[in-house]
């Protein structure tokens, strides 16, 4: 009874070994994504996934690496026709436009607006309304002139990344979705493998030292061969009937239409486009485009009454009407842009575009969508891996042996 006893704590090693290498995969990759906010107590007692705290960094790294090289703003702007935007928020731009001319009459000018019969209100509406696609044209072309001045890419991106942890983790889980598994159903097979010289060892040399030192090495060893295997070898080598290349660049299609899908639908969009150009960096350049084609066109629908207008509103009052227009049409923007959006999606064609060129990079270029970003930090998922291996190892000379 106590040989068979001991040969099957014998045995048992490679089976613990085998678990002990899921386990130890299994939470590095947990831990590179969760929890998404720190838990414990800061700055050294707890943990915050690897990716959701240093996702400002990282998402600098996938604008640097990969937007930045890939998506032209200037590009992507080009693709905007005057006309087919004007069609799309044509309506909804005359219904605002009405609203904005009241109460900016009713502001600078109560008594003139107030006095002018329905007729007159309306050849005012007719006049601008008639002159809306004209306006938009130009506003387009400027927009696509200076649109490095109010579109920042890198900001946009960065900023929705920041304050959305859960995307950067959708990300890199779903154009990993396949290598991910792998680690950690890897870790049981290698933990086995390793398991084997263990055994042998402890057979014929039962120091106390063994069952601990090869959970170590096997918690070690199982987390660093996954990660290898993912990104090794970069170009592929023909082993007989059998190429062999990293698991992620292997995928390289795949994953290119993935990780498109994923930023055209939930960063370079339009609606996260006009947001940015709207409340970015660059809303004061936006603001100057508007102010200057809203009074150029202001300064051209009362040409032919200026005398009269000016004697009916006054110098003051009319530069203040001059002024409103123009905040009125950029604070109601997102009132009748919001109707160019699936024009705007399906014209700059982000997805596709991002998706053809990142299937043309090269190896080592497309190993920088999804590693560089935690590159840096890949020792500490391999050293918790050796620790919780050496602890179990540690529990198995206790529980089987002792």
């Amino acid at each position: 009874m106590e040989w068979n006893l001991a040969t099957i704590s014998l045995l048992s090693i490679p089976l613990i070994s085998a678990i002990v290498g899921w386990l130890t995969n299994f939470l590095a990759v947990k831990m590179m994504f969760y929890p998404i906010d720190f838990v414990g107590v800061k700055p050294f007692f707890g943990w915050q996934g690897l990716i959701p705290a240093k996702r400002r960094e990282m998402a600098e790294i996938e604008v640097e690496l990969v937007l930045d090289k890939l998506l032209s703003v200037e590009e992507l702007a080009e693709r905007l026709d005057p006309e087919e935007l004007t069609k799309a928020i044509q309506h909804r731009l005359k219904q605002v436009v009405r609203k904005i001319v009241n109460d900016v009459m009713r502001e600078s000018a109560p008594q003139l607006w107030a006095g002018l019969p329905v007729q007159g209100k309306n050849l005012v509406y007719a006049r601008i309304e008639n002159d809306i696609p004209n306006v938009v044209r130009k506003m387009v072309g400027d927009f696509q002139h200076n649109i490095n001045e109010i579109l920042n890419i890198k900001e946009l991106v960065v900023e929705q990344l920041v304050n959305e942890p859960e995307l950067i983790n959708e990300i890199f889980l779903k154009s990993g979705e396949k290598e991910f598994p792998f680690i950690i159903k890897s870790g049981f097979y290698f933990g086995f493998l390793f398991g084997l010289p263990t055994m042998l060892l402890w057979h014929f040399y039962q120091a106390w030292w063994i069952l601990p030192l090869g959970g170590l090495l096997v918690g070690y060893a199982t987390n660093w061969i996954a990660i290898k295997i993912i990104f090794e070898p970069k170009h592929p080598i023909k082993l007989g009937p059998v190429n062999l290349q990293g698991m992620f660049l292997k995928r390289q299609n795949e994953v290119s239409r993935v990780y498109s899908d994923i930023i055209q639908a939930r960063l370079i969009n339009s609606k996260n486009i006009t947001n940015m150009i709207m409340h970015g960096s660059g809303s004061a350049q936006l603001l100057e485009l508007i102010e200057l084609h809203v009074n150029d066109a202001i300064e051209r629908y009362v040409a032919i009454a200026q005398p009269y207008f000016a004697l009916g509103v006054g110098s003051e009052n009319y530069f203040r009407m001059k002024e409103l227009a123009v905040k009125q049409i950029f604070d109601n923007t997102d009132k009748y842009l919001m109707y160019a959006y699936d024009y705007a999606n399906n014209a700059l064609q982000v997805g596709d575009d991002l998706c053809g060129r990142m299937q043309l990079l090269s190896p080592e270029e497309f190993e920088g969508v999804l590693r560089p970003a935690y590159q840096a930090d890949e020792w500490k998922l391999i050293v918790t891996g050796a620790v919780l291996g050496m602890l179990a190892g540690f529990g198995q000379l206790y529980g089987l042996f002792i």
